[in-house]
């Protein structure tokens, strides 16, 4: 065989394990994340942050943040329990990639390359319950700030363990218009540093 037809039958073969890999993964984590509001309650928190953001009246405005420091709990609660659930899925199968495109039985060959969604998600469901209890006293405007910055973390999380740390990138960035590095950076210092700490 040409060694072409060798590398173009080599990336075929990659790419069909490649996408049948990634749809046992979204299965995977849809089936937990099914069981949940989460989704609702995080576009309802960020439409219900521009609008406390955009309200002039101050008594209305506080009003919208009290309503939302429910929503917040609610989602924090949440998503404990969806950590809390996923922590039962087995180790072979939560194994994330940290290169920046989806490889073929990267987790069994380079394992030291991989990371535990089951441990990633536990550090989301501490950030964003620490952002929920305000445990650092921040303003309202500063609070919402941290949990919109908790939330598209992990979504990231998600979108990097369904496809690829590429892929979620981009999608951050085309919908949020916010870049990987500048969510790091908005985050918690405890969320940022336990994350840097499992995917670096």
């Amino acid at each position: 065989m040409e060694p072409i037809s060798l590398l173009m039958a080599v990336a075929t073969v990659a790419y069909f394990i490649n996408a049948r890999d990634q749809k046992r993964r979204i299965a995977l984590l849809q089936s937990y994340l099914g069981q949940q509001n989460i989704e609702k309650l995080m576009e309802d928190l960020t439409q219900g942050y521009m609008r406390a953001l955009g309200e002039t009246d101050l008594e209305r405005q506080g009003q919208i943040w009290q309503l939302l420091a429910t929503a917040e709990q609610t989602l924090a609660t949440q998503f404990k329990q969806l950590a809390q659930a996923f922590a039962s899925v087995d180790e072979t199968q939560a194994r994330v990639s940290k290169l920046p495109l989806s490889i073929p039985f990267v987790s069994q060959l380079l394992p030291a390359t991989t990371f535990d969604l089951r441990k990633l998600l536990s550090i989301h469901a501490h950030g964003i319950a620490n952002a929920a209890d305000n445990v650092v006293g921040q303003s309202p405007k500063n609070k919402a700030f941290t949990m919109t910055s908790e939330l598209f973390l992990m979504q990231h999380t998600c979108h990097w363990f369904c496809r690829s740390k590429t892929v979620a990138s981009a999608r951050l960035l085309a919908r949020h218009k916010t870049s990987y590095a500048q969510l790091l950076a908005a985050v918690a210092p405890a969320t940022g540093k336990a994350y840097g700490a499992l995917t670096a």
